[in-house]
């Protein structure tokens, strides 16, 4: 059996660290997702993938990436179910093993200092 899944889009706003009370690191991202194909009125449609992120991925994802800025994700879907106002709610999210960051960030000073080196 297998559970993959990669996903490639942009971040719909700045990834924050959160850490839990048994002091993991974890955010919570949603990377927006155009579908390759248009509706039937000729308009592409973008879904909208919450993600998971633990430790070192979600530390090295809120200091390098902000929203809209392009990502890979290579993960896992996970989902779980809970009870709220007497109503069972279902989750479904990727829990990212790995992010790779598809935005080039840096700056024309910081291009040019790093070819003067």
């Amino acid at each position: 059996m297998l559970n993959n899944v990669v996903i490639v889009g942009r971040l719909t706003k700045d990834p924050e660290v959160i850490e839990t009370e048994k002091g993991n690191k974890r955010t919570f991202i949603i990377v927006a997702v155009p579908r390759p194909f248009k509706n039937i009125d000729g308009i592409y449609e973008t879904d909208f993938i919450k993600c998971i992120l633990w430790n070192s991925v979600a530390e090295h994802t809120c200091e390098y990436c902000k929203k809209g800025d392009v990502v890979g994700i290579k993960g896992r879907i996970q989902t779980n179910n809970f009870e709220r106002d007497d109503k069972m709610v279902y989750v479904t999210e990727v829990v990212a093993e790995r992010v790779t960051f598809l935005s080039d960030n840096r700056s024309k000073t910081e291009e040019t200092e790093e070819i003067n080196q």
